[in-house]
């Protein structure tokens, strides 16, 4: 049973503003920081009392907003910038990295991150150029018209802006033991929404500090991209199985709110993902040979997709071709052709002789 342990964080969630920094455990306290301009409204912080200072699990946007918050949050906890003496990066998206240079710069603590993440920075926010050009020629191969490609591939660019570029101090692999002192936390590789997403556990306390692997309501966007890995739904979902039977009293999520219930919210991200499989034949049943452009508009989604600003579109296209790459290899689904190519089921997939060429509109 899924359970909110987040009563305060659910409450304001339900009204539409920042929930309070709370006292979480024993030695853990949470700093909501706002992102701006975004459906998910801020970032869960986590402050670690250490005996000498404190560590934080993920750091927020860079705007001046979120540095204030996060400030006024850390002061609020009985300390300050200036205590920080390490910076856990769950992944490097900028709600979760783009202030983490910063605070290194004022505080001296260490930045961590996962390598699998750590070797996406430079062309991720130092020079994006071949990103772009990569990203492109992946929505072309996906059917997406000609006049909507351009902006599609620099749709996110905009946001470079929100991060502090950083490098980290300390690369966490899987099963590391973070060295912090009066606390024992794992990290856990759990890739899926990014290659190098970590969660953090401690055994002692029975928590998980889940970063964006585990919402206790919205799905976590995985999607294929350009720097992620070849079947990036597929290492989610082991990733959920592998965190499934962990021992947890409490997960502490980076948005909405904390929750008890990890193998049952576990098994509702399986089922789901189940379900958009299951949607996904059913389009290609009715209507073989679509473009992954034109099955992603046919799917069904929270909002219209035409309304979906443009970063968003690129990301439910990304969504629905991880899920495409989960059914290749069970053999389900098919390619045929190039720029775009086109998706069949394979028992209706047709022969070399019989492909058709069709033209992205």
């Amino acid at each position: 049973m899924i359970t909110i342990t987040g009563t305060a964080q659910k409450t304001a969630w339900d009204a539409g503003v920042l929930p309070p920094v709370e006292r979480v455990g024993p030695d853990i306290w949470s700093i909501p920081v706002p992102i701006p301009n975004n459906p998910l409204r801020y970032v869960i912080v986590y402050v670690i009392e250490l005996p000498n200072g404190v560590a934080i699990v993920d750091a927020g946007w860079n705007t001046e907003e979120a540095w204030e918050t996060l400030n006024n949050g850390l002061a609020r906890a009985g300390a300050s910038m200036n205590d920080v003496k390490a910076i856990l990066v769950t992944h490097i998206h900028p709600d979760h990295y783009g202030l983490a240079g910063r605070v290194r710069e004022v505080s001296g603590g260490w930045i961590a991150l996962h390598p699998a993440d750590a070797k996406l920075i430079p062309n991720r926010y130092v020079d994006p150029q071949q990103l772009v050009e990569e990203t492109t020629r992946s929505l072309r191969r996906t059917g997406v018209p000609e006049l909507s490609i351009e902006e599609l591939a620099t749709a996110s660019l905009a946001i470079r802006m929100f991060v502090s570029t950083a490098e980290p101090d300390v690369l966490l692999e899987d099963g590391d033991h973070v060295d912090l002192p009066g606390i024992d936390l794992t990290a856990l590789w759990t890739p899926g929404h990014s290659p190098g997403h970590l969660c953090f556990y401690s055994q002692s306390r029975r928590i998980l500090l889940a970063g964006d692997h585990l919402l206790p309501r919205i799905t976590p966007i995985v999607t294929i991209h350009t720097q992620q890995a070849p079947d990036p739904l597929g290492q989610y979902l082991g990733s959920l199985e592998r965190i499934r039977s962990l021992g947890v009293d409490e997960v502490l999520p980076a948005h909405e709110y904390r929750f008890s219930g990890l193998s049952e919210r576990v098994d509702q991200l399986l089922e789901h993902h189940e379900k958009r499989m299951t949607e996904i034949v059913e389009r290609l049943s009715d209507s073989p040979g679509l473009a992954g452009w034109d099955l992603t508009r046919s799917l069904s989604w929270a909002h219209a997709f035409n309304e979906l600003p443009l970063y968003m579109q690129r990301a439910a296209v990304g969504e629905a071709m991880a899920h495409v790459v989960v059914l290749e290899h069970r053999g389900v689904i098919t390619r045929h052709g190039t720029d775009p190519e086109c998706l069949y089921l394979s028992a209706d997939a047709p022969g070399p002789e019989d492909q058709p060429v069709r033209d992205a509109k």
